[in-house]
């Protein structure tokens, strides 16, 4: 049985992109698709009587909202298996437990009621920092969405914790029958930089034959494995955040990995996903490792 595309929606301009999107993406995987709204009202259902006009309201505004996110996704990918639930959580918390049996999360850029001027809503934040599987934040321009680059950019992590993030990169690549361009961004320490040029340029050449070496270790296995997807390797002097931000653009997906540390409950997410989920030019995901 295969798990399915679970996405958050709320009615939003955002969430509505993100079915667009999580509906192409569930085609390409001959996945099923699952629409979850997460309702607080069953919570605080003391508030009114059962049955009333205000808890009746707001039942009727669920189901419009589960069920036109449910049609749009049928016009648009009418071969797919779709469901959708209405759950009393916060949207936040629905889509958390949700994820313990979805290939992945998706949710939109804001939700419903959140400023406009938000680069990304609180929902997004809070289940790419918490979720232990795969998170997609659909964002970005009209080209990333539409995936008119046929590139995938993966930011290369640390082996320890990167491990399932390239393996998801490696799938998705070979799904699109698209390039998959791995970068390994390096920096010199301040002091190795000052000094004699030689000695500096000496230094550069011994950080970036290391991310090299790194690169090596991250993507022989996987590059065996699917002999098919055309890889390209770049290693890049300059702040990992800053690096991936620039490629974004001519990317269709952006992919990073985010260490989870099992008992920890605060937020898990590292300067790079948190740059790139707010300012990308394409989709986020975000592929938790436990260590």
């Amino acid at each position: 049985m295969k798990l399915p595309l679970v996405v958050g929606v709320d009615g939003s301009e955002p969430s509505l992109r993100a079915v667009d999107w999580a509906a192409d993406e569930a085609a390409r995987r001959g996945l099923p698709l699952r629409l979850v709204y997460g309702s607080l009202w069953e919570r605080y259902e003391g508030a009114a009587p059962s049955g009333g006009p205000e808890r009746r309201s707001e039942d009727a505004v669920a189901d419009a909202i589960v069920t036109g996110a449910a049609e749009r996704a049928r016009r648009r990918r009418p071969e797919i298996e779709i469901s959708v639930d209405v759950v009393p959580e916060d949207a936040a918390a629905a889509l958390l437990r949700e994820g313990h049996n979805a290939t992945a999360l998706v949710t939109g850029s804001r939700g419903r009621g959140e400023l406009k001027g938000l680069l990304l809503g609180s929902v997004g934040l809070v289940v790419a920092a918490r979720a232990h599987g795969p998170v997609i934040v659909v964002r970005g321009d009209s080209a990333g969405l539409a995936g008119a680059h046929d590139r995938i950019l993966l930011g290369a992590g640390e082996p320890a914790t990167g491990g399932e993030a390239v393996r998801f990169a490696f799938f998705e690549a070979e799904t699109r029958g698209c390039v998959l361009d791995v970068v390994r961004a390096w920096r010199r320490p301040a002091y190795e930089a000052a000094g004699r040029p030689r000695l500096a340029g000496d230094a550069a050449r011994r950080h970036e034959e290391l991310a090299s070496a790194l690169l090596d270790t991250l993507l022989r296995d996987l590059t065996a494995e699917y002999p098919k997807v055309r890889v390209r390797r770049h290693t890049v002097e300059g702040p990992a955040r800053k690096v991936l931000l620039a490629r974004s653009a001519a990317a269709d997906l952006v992919i990073v990995g985010a260490r989870r540390r099992t008992g920890h409950r605060g937020l898990q997410l590292g300067r790079v996903g948190h740059t790139l989920l707010h300012h990308a030019a394409c989709p986020v995901v975000i592929v938790p490792q436990r260590v």
